[in-house]
This record gives structure tokens, C-alpha cells and sequence, in this order.
């Protein structure tokens, strides 16, 4: 079955953009690239940055891992909006990110082992308003904004569906509507988690619970269906707050901070969570239907890019040459995994030998790499 679908996407960005470093402390008044430049230091124990204040408008994060753990690091608004991300930098790695920020305090949170609040630094963007930007980047967001609501608007019936299965008691009917309700939310999930405090209550597995944390969401039911075989009548709660909780996310989707930036940067962020979570078959480990979120994550990537591509095509060819040969390669090698390319009866991913994971898997990462040179290209 397949939501709403519409030639924009995935601006989820605005919480997708900085991740990774450890705790904060000041490394200098200037970087080594230039006033706009913000270079990041991660380790076990500290983050350090080389700015606390710089110029409003595009800044460029220079990111590097120098501790023994996986980090990310987040830019945050003062109220925990996320304005942008990058998650999943290993040790020893480098990471450059393109941001678009406006005038105001911000702050840097460096998490170690992606754990936790972090280490927190406040920092400042300092200056009046952010140039003018091409007339078609604003189209751009405009079209992705409205595809991103799109998005919910579609997710929510569908989702209701799956709820209600769940507590009239049909184990079967729960378990055909589990994937398509989660569709939408796949495709734009960068910006259902710049709010911060949605994605970990509907889209949390068991492993990425924060101490104390309930468990609630798809992915707890998910486990009730295939794995316990039974609905419980608190399974049946479980399912009116995921309902809850996504009418929240649907009610605030339009407040999202959107940029061509974000929407480069969450476009990226959609294939890190593919090659993180679905490539390892750990997203849906107890049904399987990797697939179905591995694809629509894909989708949500190159619509976002589409958006950019005017503009990207006109500052870098090559760029936009290789994004189109890698995209058109990922979509014909998922095809092979679907009688119907218009259906999302994918095969169930337990079925999916080590040498198709790896194929998988390398062609995402063709893809992730010019990809993550997107941002950049929007805004030369």
C-alpha cells in the first residue's frame, strides 16, 4: 500500500546537520577555513569548537571524531528544536556539514555513544537578517513544506487503521497495516525529529531507549504482533497513544524550521538511517518490512533533492550527474525485490541473504557520499 506521495521531500533537515563530538569546550576565536567555518573536535569526553560566535547565514561544521566512540552532534534552538544534525560518525572519521542559521543563541550538544542530553555549549550566531536566497530555493521549500504535511496528513488515517486492528484484537489485520502506516513517516522523518520529544515516542526500538524511558510506539507494538503472537490490553493503550502522538507530530509539521540546507542535509540523514537501521535489519527486527522503510527513506531523499537539483545542477554538474546515476541504481536494485514497482510488497527482509545485504548496503553508500556534498552545492 502507498501513502501520498508527491515529487518533494525529505526536509526533515532541520535536524540534520552537526552530530558528532562529546563535550564542549572553547578551542579558539577562529577556524582554520575562514570566519564562516566552525571546526569541531570530538573525543570521549569533550567537544571542542573552534567558535563560540560567528556570522549568521551559511555555516560550514568541520567534524572530526578523535574519541573511541560513535557520536553525534546536534545545533539546537534554545527550546531543544533540533536546527541541525549528524548522527553516526564513527572514530577516527571526518564530517563536513552546510547549515543555513539565522541571527540568535544556539547550542552545540555533543553526545557520546549517541546517548543522553550531552555536553552542551551555548554559542551565537551574530549579525542581521540572512542574505536574500535564490527565488527557486524558496519554491523549493515551499513545495517540500507542503509535501512534508502531505506526509502526515496520509500517515495518520493509515496509522488509525493499524490502531484499531490492534484493539479489536486482529493480529493479522494489525500486522497488514503495521507497514504502510508507517510510510510517511519514513519518507520526512528528519523533520518529525527537529522537534525532539515525538520521535522517541513513536519510533524508538528497545535498544535506543534513554534510562527511564517507557517504551511506547510502532516498534513496541511491533514486537507484540510477531514476536509475543498476542495483543494485550496494554498493547491496546499503547496503540491510541501512537495515534496521540502522531496527531501532535501532524499538527506541527507546518512549524518545522525548513531550509534548502536542511532539506540537503535530512536527505542525507534519510540514507545514514538506511545504512544504520535497515541495511542491519535492526529497524523492524521482529516483522521484517526493512525494506518497505529502506525504500520509502530513499523516496524521501530524492524528492528532497529533486527540489535542490535546479539550483545544484547549476553550481556543480558533475554533482548532480553522479546523484542521478546513483539514485536511478539504488531504485533499480530495490525493484528486484518487488513483483510490482508501484507496490510495497517487499520481500521480508529475514529473506535477504549476506550478499544482497552487502550489495545493498554498497549501493547505498555510493549514493550517501556525493550526497552529503548536496547542501554545499545549494548554496555556492
Amino acid at each position: 500500500m502507498r501513502a501520498v506521495r508527491l515529487s518533494v521531500v525529505t526536509a526533515a533537515a532541520t535536524a540534520a546537520a552537526l552530530a558528532a563530538v562529546t563535550g564542549c569546550t572553547e578551542k579558539g576565536s577562529s577556524g582554520s577555513g575562514g570566519e564562516r567555518v566552525i571546526s569541531v573536535t570530538a573525543t570521549d569526553d569533550k567537544c571542542e569548537v573552534s567558535k563560540k560566535e560567528f556570522p549568521a547565514g551559511h555555516v560550514e561544521l568541520d567534524i572530526e571524531n578523535k574519541g573511541s566512540k560513535v557520536t553525534e552532534v546536534y545545533v539546537l534552538f534554545p527550546d531543544d528544536r533540533i536546527v541541525t544534525e549528524r548522527e553516526n560518525i564513527g572514530p577516527g572519521t571526518k564530517q563536513k556539514v552546510t547549515a543555513e542559521v539565522k541571527a540568535g543563541d544556539y547550542t552545540i550538544a555533543c553526545k557520546p555513544g549517541m546517548k543522553g542530553d550531552g555536553i552542551r555549549q551555548a554559542v551565537k550566531a551574530t549579525g542581521g537578517q540572512v542574505a536574500k536566497r535564490d527565488p527557486r530555493l524558496d519554491a523549493a521549500v515551499a513545495a517540500y513544506r507542503k509535501y512534508a504535511q502531505e506526509q502526515a496528513d496520509a500517515t495518520v488515517p493509515l496509522a488509525e487503521v493499524f490502531a484499531t486492528a490492534i484493539k479489536d484484537g486482529d493480529l493479522e489485520a494489525a500486522k497488514k497495516a503495521y507497514a504502510p502506516s508507517r510510510i510517511g513517516w519514513e519518507r520526512t522523518e528528519p523533520v518529525a525529529e527537529s522537534f525532539g520529544d515525538i520521535d522517541p515516542k513513536v519510533d524508538t526500538r528497545a535498544d535506543g531507549l534513554e534510562p527511564g524511558q517507557k517504551w511506547t510506539g510502532w516498534h513496541r507494538l511491533e514486537k507484540s504482533l510477531w514476536q509475543d503472537k498476542k495483543i494485550t490490553a496494554e498493547d491496546k493503550t499503547l496503540a491510541t497513544q501512537l495515534i496521540t502522538d502522531l496527531t501532535d507530530w501532524q499538527k506541527r509539521v507546518g512549524k518545522a524550521e525548513i531550509t534548502p540546507t536542511s532539506m540537503a542535509n535530512g536527505a542525507k540523514e534519510l540514507l545514514d538511517e538506511v545504512a544504520t537501521g535497515k541495511i542491519t535489519g535492526e529497524e523492524d527486527r521482529y516483522s521484517h518490512t526493512d525494506l518497505v522503510d529502506f525504500k520509502a527513506n530513499v523516496e524521501g531523499a530524492q524528492d528532497a533533492y529533486e527540489l535542490l537539483k535546479p539550483v545544484a545542477k547549476e553550481n556543480d554538474a558533475a554533482l548532480t550527474t553522479e546523484l542521478d546515476k546513483q539514485f536511478a541504481a539504488l531504485d533499480t536494485l530495490l525493484d528486484k525485490y518487488r513483483a510490482d514497482k508501484n507496490s510495497y510488497d517487499f520481500t521480508s527482509y529475514d529473506k535477504v541473504t549476506a550478499a544482497q545485504r552487502k550489495e545493498l548496503s554498497d549501493a547505498v553508500n555510493a549514493l550517501a557520499e556525493p550526497l552529503s556534498k548536496l547542501a554545499a552545492a545549494v548554496v555556492k
